[in-house]
């Protein structure tokens, strides 16, 4: 059974950073491309950021140079290193693998809120 543990957000200020864990278990990590998305209520999740085997990252144009998505292949934990945010970034953000959520479900999430 796999199991998608996110983690790390919390109430923050506009400009400051917040980093994202996700640890996952249950399945293969190395080889897989993963996924961070983010939804707001009465919003269809939205793909924020994804990251290949290789460590080729992808974002979205509202993250870029703002956002770092990494991986940790021992510790089968993906990572999303979020600098500047805004309050346009409050969400909620779940992980998942790239074309698994079907498949794996979705975890419970971590809510950020940015607000002064």
């Amino acid at each position: 059974q796999v199991q998608l543990v996110e983690s790390g957000g919390g109430l923050v200020q506009p400009g400051t950073s917040v980093t994202l864990s996700c640890v996952v278990s249950g399945s293969i990590f190395s080889t897989y491309a993963w996924v961070w998305y983010r939804q707001t209520p009465g919003e269809q999740r939205e793909l924020v950021a994804s990251i290949g085997p290789s460590n080729i990252a992808n974002y979205v144009d509202s993250v870029k140079g703002r956002f770092t998505i990494s991986r940790d292949d021992y510790k089968k934990t993906l990572y999303l290193q979020m600098n500047g945010l805004k309050p346009e970034d409050t969400a909620v953000y779940f992980c998942n693998r790239r074309d698994s959520s079907v498949l794996f479900g979705w975890g419970q999430g971590t809510q950020v809120t940015v607000a002064s």
